[in-house]
């Protein structure tokens, strides 16, 4: 006989519950390497400071001094942000002389900003991950 110990409560008690369904999703899953870029990018958004040169950008087209002036960053740390928001094509750069202007990069990533910067702001969010002390 088991005791209670043995009992694992979130275990299934069978294989599939929904065999189609899991077909169907599966069928719709991206691939692996697809997966991995999205939680890059979400990795990237992840960055409070990087979070607010994006939440920066929903405006339009800044240079980097204007950046690190709005964010509190160095221009150096800015610059360096950005490198890294281009290599993943979140934003996107126009060079004028010397000066380098950031814009978002299209139109899907406003779209994933405004719709995070919505979710928080009707939201109270409980965040377990952060300490009480």
């Amino acid at each position: 006989m088991k005791s209670s110990a043995d009992v694992q409560p979130d275990a299934c008690s069978v294989r599939l519950v929904d065999p189609e369904r899991v077909a169907s999703v599966n069928a719709r899953m991206p691939g692996e390497e697809d997966i991995v870029d999205t939680a890059d990018v979400f990795g990237l958004l992840g960055d409070p400071r990087r979070l607010k040169l994006l939440v920066a950008l929903l405006d339009g087209e800044l240079c980097v001094c204007d950046l690190a002036a709005i964010t509190g960053l160095s221009e150096s740390a800015t610059s360096h942000a950005l490198r890294l928001l281009r290599a993943h094509r979140v934003v996107a750069v126009r060079r004028d002389g010397r000066n380098a202007f950031y814009r978002l990069d299209d139109a899907h990533v406003r779209m994933l900003l405004d719709l995070a910067v919505a979710h928080t702001e009707h939201t109270d969010a409980i965040h377990p991950e952060r300490s009480q002390a």
